[in-house]
């Protein structure tokens, strides 16, 4: 939790030093910055970047994407979603048929499988909204698992995504539809809906001050 990214934002390559140099610079490590490179490393020192292959930067809890790896990472988090999510509908359909026909085996072996997709669904879906905002079908699966879970932590996770997508994109329609979708669904079972309520406000006034 202490490690939980609460902002998202896109930068352009050129914007990396001016970003480290505000930090104070030169070390990396002594501003508390983290730089990823497509090679997979971390970097510690300016003078080891090279800012055309940056794709991440991290910093008191804010999580910065390069502009010029927006595309390929899409591409790669929306080819993920969907083959997840094509097993996920298609093991779905087989789990119900098996559970009608009251096969022990096969109902657990097909639950088991039918978890492991879940999970990749709300993985990429997650990978696939924090770098475009609008894409209806990751939304829309999100909302089919968390409908079948019911659970409250579930919920708060949801409005801890819609408000990182919204960091990004204050105007999103699709990010306020689903925050709203999950109130409506937790305002008759939760008993701390007036804290919830609470920080909803926050949250409006914030982006209404951007």
């Amino acid at each position: 939790r202490n490690r939980q990214i609460d902002e998202v934002g896109f930068i352009h390559p050129s914007q990396f030093v001016a970003l480290i140099e505000e930090a104070g610079g030169p070390s990396l490590s002594s501003v508390g910055s983290v730089l990823h490179s497509t090679d997979g490393t971390i970097k510690s020192k300016i003078s080891e970047v090279n800012f055309s292959k940056l794709v991440f930067w991290s910093k008191d809890h804010k999580l910065g994407i390069s502009t010029l790896f927006l595309l390929p990472l899409y591409n790669a988090a929306k080819d993920a979603f969907m083959a997840a999510l094509e097993q996920y509908k298609m093991l779905s359909n087989l789990y119900g048929k098996k559970n009608e026909s009251e096969d022990g085996n096969a109902v657990n072996f097909y639950s088991s499988s039918l978890n492991a997709f879940e999970t990749e669904v709300m993985k990429h879906s997650r990978a696939v909204l924090l770098l475009s905002c609008d894409f209806g079908t990751a939304w829309n699966a999100r909302k089919l698992v968390v409908s079948k879970k019911q659970h409250f932590p579930v919920f708060l996770d949801e409005l801890l995504l819609s408000a990182l997508v919204l960091s990004y994109s204050p105007k999103s329609e699709c990010a306020w539809n689903h925050r709203r979708w999950v109130i409506k669904i937790i305002a008759g079972r939760c008993s701390n809906l007036q804290e919830i309520m609470e920080r909803e406000s926050e949250l409006v006034k914030k982006i209404a001050e951007v």
